[in-house]
């Protein structure tokens, strides 16, 4: 049903949109920096060992570390958002963030400062996965509870369109990098450029974020809860909040599929291409590029699909392709052919990946009572997160280096993630079109 107590203002929802976009954009240029450089020099820089594949396991360790951070941010900054509001997180996690990338640029490497180079990493690996434990969380339930809900699922993917602006434009500072320095160059200087970048980011979302009101879903949950408190006072009742078992259980395994396939796809894949197949490292870097430029159509496309058809069914028939998909997209990876590589990665990014985050954020905020809906979208988010995203690549990088450079570990990973996410929208309920002013929980 649509929600009656609130106009909404077009022109504070484009200030919302729009500051979500670029929350977004500068959380996965952030990670998405990283995560290249993780695959490609942070082996060198920071973690020198003979092994080159036992390197690339200890740089995705590093990688897994602000994962973790993450899931403590996401309560901390959850609770926040919810007893304090949407907004003022969006300005904490967006300056934690920008802070601790710049800073990365500034460390000094393993040859100077031996093993207090790869800590300082790490300490700031923890900072920035702290700040953006509700960034994108806090984001997308601000855009949801903005829009009406014809058109939620739209609006809401939009927002989403940050993951590739982010990813693109991370992939583009990599590739003109890789493709303009010399190796000796990248190594003591070039590989600093990229996160020198994300300050500019993090001073125009602040900006941004100084014009937007609090989400009116905040005001609206104030009031519906002194009426609940009169009313058990007056019956004399005590309130026993419904728990979120099954909404919460469904938001993990929703989560899990877009998470795993992204940790392989746009941070494992990268490594592998170069140690395993012995190929360029700009062929990964390419294919993020016109990955991201597609999905500028593939994001919005599976938006409206959701408003019109579902995001459940929507769900299961983008996770469960891109688990029959998972095979034949690493026989063409395997091909070794730059063409074939980049076209089998460029489909698998769209399906399993940005056609999934499509529907995530909107998709989360619906299965939430607004009561608690940051805290348990941020958990659920980075929970997720934490165990795919985090330690997939870890899990994928010694699998593979343990069966002789195989691509069998990532096919099967890759089934495992998808069909996670395909049962869980199977068991769960369709919350299409929800009333976000609902304190509890539809399930």
């Amino acid at each position: 049903m649509e929600n009656k107590n609130y106009q909404i203002n077009t022109s504070e929802l484009v200030k919302v949109a729009a500051s979500g976009w670029l929350g977004t954009a500068m959380e996965f240029m952030d990670f998405q920096l990283y995560s290249l450089a993780s695959a490609i020099v942070f082996n060198e820089v920071f973690f020198p060992n003979d092994s080159p594949a036992m390197g690339l396991v200890m740089s995705m360790g590093t990688y897994g570390a602000g994962y973790v951070a993450r899931l403590v941010g996401a309560y901390f900054f959850g609770r926040m958002g919810d007893k304090l509001g949407r907004r003022t997180v969006l300005f904490v996690t967006i300056t934690l963030m920008g802070l601790a990338s710049t800073l990365i640029g500034f460390l000094p490497t393993y040859q100077k400062v031996g093993i207090l180079a790869p800590i300082g990493l790490v300490i700031l690996r923890i900072v920035q996965g702290f700040g953006a434990g509700a960034e994108i969380s806090s984001a997308g339930v601000m855009v949801a509870e903005f829009s009406k809900t014809s058109n939620r699922g739209l609006i809401g993917s939009l927002v989403c369109l940050g993951t590739s602006s982010g990813t693109l434009l991370a992939n583009l500072i990599w590739a003109i990098i890789l493709g303009s320095v010399n190796k000796e160059n990248i190594l003591t200087w070039g590989w600093r450029i990229p996160f020198f970048a994300s300050f500019i980011v993090m001073i125009a979302a602040i900006l941004i974020r100084l014009f937007i009101k609090e989400s009116p879903v905040m005001a609206e949950k104030k009031k519906l809860l002194v009426e609940e408190r009169k009313e058990l006072q007056s019956e004399n009742k005590v309130k026993t909040d419904k728990k979120s078992h099954k909404s919460f259980m469904v938001a993990l395994g929703l989560r899990f599929g877009q998470a795993g396939n992204s940790g392989l796809l746009q941070t494992y894949i990268a490594g592998f291409i170069v140690t395993a197949l012995a190929m360029q490292k700009t062929v990964a870097t390419n294919a993020n590029i016109i990955s991201s430029l597609i999905s500028f159509i593939t994001i919005p496309l599976v938006g409206y699909l959701g408003d019109k058809f579902g995001r459940r069914l929507m769900y299961m028939i983008l996770s469960l392709a891109m688990a029959f998909y998972a095979i034949p997209m690493m026989l063409m990876i395997n091909s070794k052919s730059v063409i074939v590589l980049t076209i089998s990665l460029i489909i698998g990014l769209n399906l399993g990946v940005q056609g999934l985050f499509a529907l995530e954020n909107v998709t989360l905020a619906e299965l939430f009572g607004s009561k608690n809906r940051v805290t348990l979208v941020s958990l659920a988010k980075e929970i997720a997160g934490v165990i795919a995203t985090g330690f997939g690549p870890v899990i994928a990088a010694s699998w593979v280096a343990a069966m002789l450079d195989s691509w069998w570990p990532i096919a099967i990973m890759v089934i495992a993630f998808s069909l996670v996410t395909f049962f869980s929208a199977y068991f769960s309920k369709d919350t299409t079109g929800r009333d976000l002013n609902n304190l509890d929980d539809p399930m």
